[in-house]
């Protein structure tokens, strides 16, 4: 048995489980309770469950067919997410390819039908294509693009395809399209692929375009579900400021707008009869569920406790089940009835402390803020910024384990919901464009002042810490900040911009361009004037990187330059790699990750034993 914040990581966990559409009781969850993030099946009917996937860094994408007779999995590299689509039986047997002819790829999404048909979405350095075909038999390209896009559903009688694209230059801010698929076609053999049009040779024939949506630039639709049975498609839109639910039909092009009067951003998803829709109301770092009639405009607000629904499901006895946590209790499984869903088998994870709301009046506006103290200590504490990744994601009361076990040793936590982050509204989710980087570190600035100057943290023991785009903004920080922070400890991050444009998938160059307003060749001064490696010197503080070896989102080349860079000027820092991708989904490597980051931290501000702050 490990220390108190090593249980929380070992603790058993289970997501929500989704179902088939035409056989309810089959069931398919990921768990970590084997020791590695894998995909397990469950049959409500028997109660039996069992591990589908066993790989060395785990499994983190698969899906279970309608008819519940298959799951499929994204099998790639040590996590370097290039790679294809296997499906096994669920009753069990040995996983096969379905669609032989595609070759690997970066995932651009699935959607399963029934009799084996399946439409995959394929992203590589060529741009998105989406190819539909049944199992055993050579898939047609039934669109192809040189901009990135998504693969987002099929209708129930395999008609009707619905995908994300940017063909209009923007992956940040998609367009929809529904295509109607010619099934007959979709047996045939695959001929040659266009990569700059949904019109190839192979294409011709195998798809029609129904109808586009497209809301103009700047604003983004997502895609979310056909209605059951029918073809009306629910699409999340950003026409008044924020994100919204909108029901459209792409052969009349009807549109109901969905008004909740809910303040927030929104999401949502079907009900299995079509008669409702589950929306999950995203506000202040919470998330909470309501049930909504588009037919009488009648809404209800299920009886959820307050925190973080991270994932819900209709079922169709008319109960909801959802994943629920809050910075204090695990993760569970629950239903509307009151009843637990799915239990992880092994002991729970202990319990962790509340969350305070902090609002700091920023340049661009108040910024929401979420801090954890530690049970034990007093003011001012040796103080954690555990700044989040994306940029488009956001802090939550959620239970966070890494979060719990630098609360355990004695540290203030801080989480800021900076510009750039989701949940705020469109203005401020997209106000880092042209300003990469600078706009961030603003509000994370503003939040420091502000714990510093009240007496909540200590600045002689302050500590700016992330993963990914986190990571990023930690090392960008102790460049152009020097001043703000006794160290940094940064997680897979981005390290040198225009190296990481060189090697990263092509999805993210897209995303890049779009938030640069062009490529590195095209502006090259907004790329070095955001990337960490260009304020190297400046930093003074000692830094923490931790790397893995196949990151395909923040490669391994820019890292080792940017290492490079702070050994040649001799700046104080220490190296953590791991043989996996962008993070791991091995419990004990997180397990290992997280011990480098709590021993370095305290003998950077003196609380390990022997260690005196600034000591390295």
């Amino acid at each position: 048995m490990g220390e108190r914040w090593q249980e929380r990581f070992r603790a058993g966990r289970v997501s929500l489980p989704s179902w088939a559409k035409e056989a309810p009781d089959r069931s398919m969850f990921r768990s970590n309770i084997s020791g590695t993030w894998e995909l397990h099946v469950w049959d409500r009917a028997t109660g039996e469950r069992r591990q589908l996937t066993k790989r060395p860094n785990g499994t983190e994408t698969g899906a279970l067919d309608p008819e519940g007779a298959w799951i499929w999995w994204f099998d790639d590299t040590d996590g370097d997410e290039f790679g294809l689509w296997r499906r096994q039986p669920f009753a069990g047997g040995a996983a096969e390819s379905p669609l032989p002819d595609l070759l690997p790829s970066y995932t651009g999404g699935l959607a399963l039908g029934t009799d084996g048909f399946a439409v995959v979405g394929r992203s590589t350095d060529a741009g998105f294509s989406a190819h539909a075909g049944s199992a055993g038999r050579a898939a047609r390209t039934v669109y192809a693009h040189r901009c990135e896009g998504w693969v987002a559903d099929l209708s129930d009688d395999g008609a009707l395809l619905a995908l994300a694209h940017s063909e209009h230059g923007d992956s940040r801010h998609m367009a929809v399209r529904v295509l109607r698929l010619n099934r007959g076609g979709s047996h045939g053999p695959a001929g040659p692929r266009s990569p700059d049009s949904a019109h190839g040779d192979d294409a011709a024939g195998a798809a029609e375009t129904v109808a586009d949506l497209w809301d103009g630039p700047g604003l983004d639709l997502t895609p979310v579900a056909f209605e059951p049975d029918g073809r009306r498609l629910l699409v999340l839109h950003e026409r008044g400021g924020r994100r919204a639910p909108l029901i459209w039909d792409p052969v009349t092009g009807a549109e109901h707008d969905v008004d909740t009067g809910l303040p927030g951003e929104l999401g949502a998803d079907w009900t299995p009869d079509a008669a409702a829709l589950l929306i999950f109301q995203e506000s202040q770092g919470r998330i909470r569920l309501h049930r909504y009639e588009p037919a009488t405009g009648t809404l209800t607000a299920l009886d959820v406790p307050p925190g973080v629904v991270s994932a819900a499901t209709a079922r169709p006895d008319g109960t909801v089940e959802y994943s629920w946590s809050d910075s204090q209790h695990p993760p569970s499984v629950r239903s509307t009835t009151g009843a637990a869903v799915l239990e992880p088998e092994g002991p729970a994870a202990p319990p962790s402390v509340p969350v305070h709301d902090v609002y700091v009046d920023g340049p661009g506006g108040t910024v929401h803020a979420l801090v954890c103290l530690p049970e034990k200590g007093e003011r001012p504490h040796p103080a954690v910024f555990v700044v989040h990744g994306g940029p488009q994601a956001q802090d939550y009361d959620a239970f966070m384990p890494d979060v719990a076990a630098w609360a355990d040793h004695g540290f203030a936590v801080v989480r800021v919901n900076y510009r750039g982050s989701t949940g705020y509204g469109t203005a401020w989710r997209d106000a880092l464009e042209g300003r990469v980087g600078i706009t961030e570190l603003e509000d994370i600035t503003a939040v420091r002042d502000q714990v510093v100057g009240t007496g909540l943290a200590d600045p002689g023991r302050l500590i700016i810490e992330g993963g990914s785009w986190g990571g990023y903004l930690a090392l960008l920080a102790l460049g152009r900040r020097p001043d703000d922070w006794s160290a940094g400890i940064a997680a897979v991050p981005i390290a040198d911009f225009e190296a990481a444009y060189a090697d990263e998938m092509e999805a993210l160059r897209a995303f890049d361009r779009s938030m640069f307003g062009g490529s590195p060749e095209e502006v090259p001064e907004l790329y070095r004037s955001a990337s960490p490696i260009t304020y190297v010197a400046g930093v003074q503080a000692p830094v923490l990187v931790l790397a893995g070896e196949n990151d395909p989102r923040c490669p391994i080349r820019q890292v080792d330059n940017y290492l490079a860079r702070l050994a040649e000027l001799g700046k104080p820092h220490e190296v953590y790699r791991f043989d996996a991708g962008h993070g791991s989904f091995v419990v004990e490597e997180r397990i290992r990750q997280m011990a480098a980051e709590l021993d370095f931290a305290l003998r950077i501000t003196g609380q390990r034993e022997g260690a005196a702050p600034g000591a390295f």
